[in-house]
């Protein structure tokens, strides 16, 4: 999944990044049903490496989901998390900050969130919110971005040296997918209950949200906690393709489970009737 990872210091162009891209496999129902088989055995080694995750209880895994509207963060998290065990897995939303997290500094509330060892959290949003929708709306100027970059890159970093392995992904739709993702929630009454107003409005400012993802993205990904720009029209390349980092992340910890307790000689245990 290399072609998808941003660099360090990596300028971006959205606009130059096919949305709909399936990698190796063919744009059609075929590619589909490879990729579908694919993705099962990956979500497997994600089953696995979870539960060593969870016994091992001294790394955790940070997963940051981003995107436009409609990008489909919750169907990654559906698609992509639905074989692990909850147990080992906390999913935390950002939506608009509360009043009592406003009145604290803008990493507050997610540090809040960050999972405990042995754990998987999921950001569904973050706390680059605070430097996307708030430069989109002009309620910070760019000079206070730049800082705010630095406040992300040095808060990931003590996750990091505290055992949290991160991994960011920006799930990249275009603007065509979004429209016909905005009309479906529109025609299907079963869907009515997604629609919202506000992504109609947020959608007027798409160039403007392009331009500061494409700034974030350059500005914070770093060696230890890189964005993906991953290709999100098709759902199925793009359940794929996050599996994938997300079992090679957990790969890479080389988890082992923990050794028994001392003083027990399990050949002598004896279960009672």
């Amino acid at each position: 999944m290399k072609r998808y990872r941003v660099r360090p210091n990596q300028k971006i162009k959205l606009k130059k990044i096919k949305a709909g891209d399936t990698g190796d496999f063919p744009e059609n129902e075929e590619g589909k049903e490879r990729a579908a088989a694919e993705t099962q055995k990956i979500l497997s080694e994600l089953d696995e490496q979870q539960e060593l995750l969870y016994a091992n209880a001294k790394r955790a895994l940070l997963v940051v989901l981003q995107a436009m509207d409609t990008g489909g963060k919750d169907g990654t998290i559906e698609h992509v998390m639905h074989g692990i065990n909850p147990q080992g897995c906390i999913v935390s939303s950002f939506k608009v900050p509360t009043p009592l997290e406003a009145s604290h500094d803008f990493l507050w509330r997610a540090h809040q969130r960050v999972p405990p060892k042995g754990y998987i959290g999921i950001f569904n949003r973050s706390h680059y919110e605070d430097v996307l929708v708030t430069r989109v709306h002009k309620m910070i100027d760019d000079k206070t971005a730049e800082q705010r970059f630095k406040d992300i890159n040095d808060f990931e970093r003590l996750l990091i040296r505290n055992g949290t392995v991160i991994r960011k992904f920006f799930l990249h739709i275009s603007k065509g997918e979004q429209k016909r993702r905005l009309e479906a929630r529109l025609d299907d009454p079963k869907k009515h209950w997604k629609f919202s107003l506000n992504d109609v409005h947020e959608r007027k400012f798409w160039n403007h949200y392009q331009k500061v993802y494409e700034d974030a993205l350059r500005h914070t990904s770093t060696a230890d906690a890189p964005w993906y720009v991953v290709p999100a029209d098709k759902k199925w390349y793009r359940n794929y393709v996050i599996g994938s980092v997300i079992v090679e992340a957990l790969k890479e910890m080389k988890l082992k489970y923990p050794p028994a307790p001392k003083g027990i000689n399990f050949k002598t245990i004896r279960i009672p009737d």
